[in-house]
């Protein structure tokens, strides 16, 4: 059986429970060594296990071990970074045990945009701010399709979350400002979010550029953007006590408990 896993944003302990037990029993993980935190691995697989990494490794190359391993009936564990379902270039490799009818199933794993919101102490969906997260990337070696450029997104004025893009910075600010983003617009990098050596690098859009490049961030970061990293936003109705749930009765509210928040809850 092939496993593919979310080995969760870099901490070790922020593996799913799954996906910790899959690693446990597997004969073979292959792992996306550039990004995966080798202490993974350490830290969950037995003795014994065959590892190896897929950085160094073609699609192909990485097939040819999957139907190797499941010849022999051995466990295999395809371990990615993350959650696998963002830019984790699963569907290939899931089309492909398709039309050879191998068996697979997914663990989903934290998502590095949950850890930069944790690292940032932030919320991104903040009633009377943004109730929309956009998750994407600046178009590099790799382009996007027509009509997600960044310019395209920032009309949108929203949350946004780009994931792939800090070696593209300069790019980056010149398209959110294009797009409609006012340069005093609140935004932060999150570098290795969860990991030992995380850093958060705040800034604004029209010094997005400068800031990374002054903090020497060219990789492996998020970059995060909207009025989410400010201050100011309504408070939620859910625990309002003058809105009424499924759970609770309408009362009245005080009234200083109604109106703009500002600062954290």
């Amino acid at each position: 059986m092939i496993h593919f896993v979310g080995a969760g944003p870099g901490a070790e302990d922020l593996i799913t429970v799954r996906g910790a037990d899959l690693l446990a029993k597997a004969d073979l993980v292959i792992y996306a060594g550039s990004l995966v935190n080798s202490g993974l691995l350490d830290r969950y697989c037995r003795k014994g296990a065959r590892v190896l990494d897929s950085s160094r490794m073609t699609l192909e190359e990485v097939l040819d071990q999957m139907r190797a391993a499941e010849a022999a009936g051995l466990e295999t564990v395809r371990l990615h970074t993350g959650d696998p379902s963002l830019y984790g270039a699963i569907r290939e490799q899931m089309d492909a045990l398709d039309r050879e009818g191998m068996a697979y199933d997914l663990t989903p794993g934290v998502s590095s945009f949950g850890a930069a919101a944790a690292a940032l102490g932030a919320e991104y969906t903040l009633p009377g701010v943004s109730q929309t997260v956009i998750i994407t990337r600046a178009a590099g070696r790799t382009p996007v399709p027509a009509g997600e450029g960044l310019r395209d997104l920032a009309r949108h004025g929203s949350t946004m979350v780009l994931f792939l893009s800090a070696s593209l910075l300069d790019q980056v600010q010149e398209e959110l400002l294009a797009g409609g983003y006012a340069p005093a617009t609140p935004a932060a990098l999150v570098y290795k979010a969860s990991w030992p050596d995380q850093r958060v690098v705040r800034c604004t859009v029209g010094t997005l550029a400068a800031a990374g490049h002054e903090a020497g961030v060219s990789r492996t970061a998020l970059v995060t953007v909207g009025g989410f990293l400010e201050g100011g936003y309504d408070r939620s109705w859910l625990y309002n006590p003058s809105f009424e749930t499924g759970y609770r009765k309408a009362r009245e509210a005080p009234e200083d408990q109604t109106g703009d928040m500002h600062g954290r809850a």
